[in-house]
């Protein structure tokens, strides 16, 4: 798919200069920062997800032992 996006100058001289000593091709370049934002943004998520049930494991009203199974939630 092409698109077209608006990058300020200073940005695209950045670029072609990174671009070069990696050896790449700029959409290369794009595509790896992009697929790392990307991983981040998973990553990130995943372990927000982590600390927060492990921070409801210490209050007593959502401790592990009293959540629903997933079929039964699956049920209600």
């Amino acid at each position: 798919m092409k698109t077209t996006i608006e990058l300020p100058d200073v940005i695209v001289r950045q670029m072609k200069i990174l671009a070069a000593e990696r050896r790449v091709t700029l959409r290369e370049l794009v595509l790896q920062g992009l697929e790392q934002v990307l991983t981040e943004k998973q990553v990130t998520a995943r372990s927000r997800a982590k600390k927060l049930f492990a921070a409801m494991d210490g209050l007593p009203a959502f401790a592990a032992k009293d959540r629903l199974s997933r079929p039964d939630a699956n049920a209600r």
